[in-house]
């Protein structure tokens, strides 16, 4: 089958944001010459050779906000979605990274894009605002590379383009607009590590706030080109099923109409049958990467405030999931505001996620649910980090994935993946939502 994408081409180039690497050396330069102390969550402690303003050096430390050291180099990846906006700022060690900075901001930039097909000027403003505190975040260390991405929103809207160029204008920050493909494939990536080894795949969904893609993850040993089988990427999301339907009093009948309306997407997945027979015939858990997911997570627990360490790979038998949608479904709007879990910024939108989960576990039925609180941005930083040698590749990485990703050294480019994809839609003329990767 033809590989799938949208064929959307970025509005500017991934890599380093130059602005803030000059912006840090200026800084350091300042400290140095006035001879004071930098504060302390900033402070360089220098071990052997002189450190040189605006660069890392082996064996160079940082002291981190909390007082704990850091040494870096530092990586960043910044999703900008339908719904949030969200940072992350690791450091790699060993074969896995730590997160040393995080930020996370319900922005609603595709409010209305499905209904006027256009990003509002109150909801540009909004991811803006959101925007300058990333960029902020990212002057604090020096950042070896970035990748910042716009998915759903940027890509329906007629003005997402434009509301790219007011961000570098405005703020400084250049943003990638992803296609679809490459949003299924890092979102696989970012979530490959909670795949249980005693089975044999997975169905890795991610529900977005404008799309939400499906990724049918195969471990079998004869395969030679990564874990991803096939993927899908539907045009509901939970801005829009919200906007559509209502998310403040949603009845029983309301909710199967969202449920339904969700499932006649399903023939966007080429691999739809294919799974499913394989389903009846291996091995396989669900694998929810999403704001729906981990609310689902967090209401089972009783958390009384939301807590990622509790929720990340946290297992959920269908038992326990059936429960919490039941107990989420007969929640009215006060009741969701109440809940410390989910709130008043998700409590319009959590029943049209549940809807899109059931539609999800209804066509591809498995047993168990393994709950990601992670995905693009996790995903994002684990290429970045393999491109430079600080992680190990996985045993089932494909060696020609490593290649494609070779466009991203140095962040001049946007990777042999992306400019295949790209390259791909043209010949077609048509904007795919599918892709088997056979």
């Amino acid at each position: 089958m033809t590989k799938g994408t949208n064929a959307v081409r970025p509005a500017f180039r991934p890599g380093p944001t130059e602005p803030l690497a000059r912006a840090a050396s200026l800084r350091e330069a300042a400290v140095d010459a006035a001879g004071a102390a930098q504060p302390s969550h900033r402070r360089m402690e220098r071990e052997g050779a002189e450190h040189k303003s605006g660069s890392r050096r082996s064996g160079t430390r940082w002291r981190g906000r909390h007082g704990s050291f850091e040494r870096g180099p530092y990586y960043a990846a910044l999703d900008l979605g339908t719904n949030n906006c969200r940072l992350l700022i690791a450091e790699p060690r060993g074969e896995h990274f730590r997160v040393v900075d995080s930020f996370s901001r319900i922005v609603r930039l595709g409010e209305g894009v499905g209904q006027n097909g256009c990003l509002s000027e109150e909801a540009q403003s909004r991811a803006v605002e959101a925007l300058k505190v990333c960029r902020q975040k990212l002057e604090t260390r020096p950042i070896a590379r970035t990748r910042l991405i716009a998915t759903e929103a940027c890509r329906q809207a007629t003005n997402g383009r434009d509301f790219l160029e007011r961000v570098q204008s405005e703020v400084g920050l250049r943003l990638e607009m992803i296609d679809r493909r490459t949003e299924a494939h890092l979102a696989a990536a970012g979530c490959a590590p909670l795949l249980d080894p005693a089975t044999e795949g997975a169905v890795l969904f991610d529900i977005g706030g404008g799309s939400s893609e499906i990724v049918w993850l195969d471990r079998r040993r004869g395969r030679r080109r990564g874990l991803v089988r096939a993927w899908a990427s539907l045009p509901v999301g939970v801005v829009t099923l919200a906007e559509r339907y209502g998310g403040v009093d949603v009845t029983p009948a309301v909710f199967q109409a969202m449920v339904d309306d969700v499932r006649k997407e399903f023939f966007r997945f080429r691999a739809r049958s294919a799974l499913q027979s394989a389903l009846r015939e291996r091995s396989f858990h669900l694998l929810g990467t999403s704001g729906t997911v981990t609310t689902l997570a967090g209401v089972y627990l009783d958390l009384p405030r939301y807590d990622r360490r509790s929720v990340d790979g946290l297992w959920m038998e269908a038992a326990d999931i059936e429960a919490m949608m039941t107990r989420l479904r007969a929640m009215d709007y006060a009741a969701r505001i109440a809940n410390p879990c989910i709130g008043r910024e998700r409590a319009d939108l959590v029943l049209a996620g549940c809807a899109i989960f059931e539609a999800i576990r209804s066509e591809w039925s498995c047993e168990r649910l393994r709950v990601a609180d992670r995905g693009l941005r996790e995903g994002i930083l684990i290429q970045l980090m393999r491109a430079d040698g600080h992680l190990k590749p996985r045993p089932d990485q494909p060696r020609h994935d490593q290649h494609r990703r070779g466009g991203l050294r140095g962040g001049e480019g946007r990777g042999g993946e992306a400019r295949a994809c790209e390259a791909n839609g043209k010949r077609r003329g048509r904007a795919d939502t599918s892709g088997d990767d056979e």
